[in-house]
């Protein structure tokens, strides 16, 4: 623990230019994947998020992430990325944090990112879903990056993980399908959070929204729409306010289901179980809506 305290504070007062004094430290909620902890001088406090040394690409990757997102809308401010023999660390900027606010502003500067014009489908760099790898090779074609880099990449994991054969042949009947779900729907790259379900944003004491834990690229706007329905934890007025923004195109109900079939798929790799049925259901559904 020393090690990494002595090298925690070296990263901050290196990157703040201020000395960081001995820390308290205080374990708190961050998500599924890092330790998390807030360390505190008594002048300044810090967000901390850890995970084994190996795993530094996935915390530069958020880094950059929070950065194109942070040219829109409110994200944590980053500090410093660092490492240890053993650990590798990421420092945000504490703050306060509440579970409500300003929904209307937060479906505004959604829209408002989303119209912002982007050269290509993709991104710069892969990041990760979750635990899992993040393909965001560029494509010029939105059809084509769906259906290799998300889609098939999902299915492809499934048959590595021994998911139903059911599932995964369905899968495959779906994947020559999927024109039929674009016919009339021509979208433009929009940036995207990527992983936009509700344990995603939150809000600061004046009510201004924020978000955090991105997994961007440029893709079609109604992916990050059909991610916050996926789960719930947005308000109506979020939605409304997003609509009243920019109105969604005829045919989202359908792509919403499809578009949410990758991160179900990604928890059925993750988490076996009843996610695996979840997307098996998902996907007969989905064929009976093209066959």
């Amino acid at each position: 623990m020393t090690e990494f305290v002595d090298a925690l504070r070296a990263a901050i007062s290196g990157a703040t230019g201020r000395p960081f004094g001995p820390p308290r430290a205080r374990r708190v909620h961050g998500g599924d994947i890092s330790d998390a902890q807030v360390f505190d001088d008594g002048e300044r406090r810090y967000f901390v998020k850890r995970q084994p040394v190996a795993r530094r690409a996935m915390f530069e990757a958020e880094a950059d992430g929070l950065a194109a997102l942070g040219a829109h809308v409110r994200v944590p401010g980053v500090v410093a990325i660092g490492e240890t023999r053993d650990a590798a660390f990421l420092v945000l900027e504490a703050l306060d944090l509440h579970g409500t606010g300003d929904a209307a502003a937060l479906g505004e500067a959604l829209a408002r990112m989303h119209r912002a014009p982007q050269a290509a489908w993709g991104g710069p760099r892969d990041n990760w879903i979750g635990s899992t790898p993040q393909i965001n090779e560029p494509a010029g074609d939105w059809l084509d990056f769906w259906r290799s880099r998300r889609l098939g990449a999902q299915l492809q994991l499934a048959t590595e993980n021994g998911l139903p054969a059911a599932l995964l042949r369905d899968g495959e009947r779906l994947m020559a399908d999927l024109p039929a779900f674009f016919a009339g729907h021509a979208p433009s790259p929009s940036l995207l959070h990527g992983d936009l379900w509700g344990g995603n944003h939150a809000y600061l004491a004046d009510g201004s929204p924020l978000l955090f834990d991105p997994a961007v690229y440029c893709g079609d706007r109604e992916c990050d729409l059909a991610k916050s329905e996926l789960f719930g934890g947005f308000s109506p007025d979020f939605h409304a306010a997003y609509r009243a923004a920019w109105p969604l195109d005829a045919g989202y109900a359908t792509r919403k289901r499809l578009y949410n079939l990758y991160h179900i798929l990604n928890h059925a790799n993750l988490f076996g179980g009843g996610y695996a049925a979840k997307a098996a259901t998902l996907v007969q559904a989905l064929l009976a809506e093209v066959r």
